[in-house]
């Protein structure tokens, strides 16, 4: 299969293609997103957050994030978030609530795991999907699938990006869409900070620290 994209940057092309193709297999493949549905996105401001709010928003999805302060608040809006709660001020679940009228949204993608994991089952409207992508506050508990029928039929997935890049095929068309889209500024990659290899250690205590947002690099 031949891969045709437009130039992309060198630190560009390496920030985006991770999390970018992530993004990409969460909104195209393991929650298809369609025009009028709704999806919540955990840690919005973070390097899978920032592009999943503006893939949703390309498939024509109503956005709701969450992020810790009003700084990330904007930098999830500039993504395309319609609403953004600050999980640090009010309940992610009651305000998801009250911004659907009561309903719930079709779909949470979460990063975050153990904090979030039962919050995000009560987000979503019966039916509804939550997809389990990380676990940056801890791996979730095990869980009685009964609770997926006493909250409303739930589905309740755990994919990774080797799941959804088993194929050359399926690959090139991940990332020649990413790099497509760049290349049309349709998409923006925000680099959060960039690391000289002897500062790994640093980087991971960013990381673990909250105090980034979008994606880190590591320069030789």
């Amino acid at each position: 299969m031949p891969f045709n994209v437009t130039y992309v940057e060198a630190r560009v092309a390496a920030a985006i293609m991770l999390q970018g193709m992530t993004a990409h297999y969460l909104t195209h493949s393991t929650f298809p997103l369609q025009e009028g549905q709704t999806a919540l996105v955990h840690a919005a401001a973070g390097g899978v957050g920032l592009l999943l709010c503006q893939l949703a928003k390309m498939r024509g999805a109503r956005v709701i994030g969450t992020v810790s302060t009003e700084e990330k608040a904007e930098l999830a809006r500039g993504a395309g978030a319609d609403e953004v709660i600050l999980y640090t001020e009010k309940d992610f679940t009651e305000e998801t609530r009250r911004l659907t009228d009561g309903e719930g949204v079709d779909v949470v993608y979460d990063s975050v795991g153990k904090t979030t994991f039962d919050g995000s089952l009560d987000a979503l409207k019966p039916r509804g999907y939550l997809v389990l992508f990380g676990a940056s506050s801890g791996p979730v508990p095990p869980v009685d699938l009964q609770v997926l029928n006493q909250k409303g039929g739930l589905f309740v997935t755990r994919p990774s990006l080797a799941h959804y890049t088993a194929t050359r095929e399926e690959l090139v068309w991940r990332a020649e869409s990413l790099f497509t889209w760049i290349g049309q500024n349709n998409l923006s990659v925000r680099i959060g900070g960039s690391y000289k290899l002897s500062e790994t250690d640093q980087a991971h205590r960013d990381l673990e620290g909250r105090k980034t947002t979008g994606k880190l690099i590591l320069l030789p």
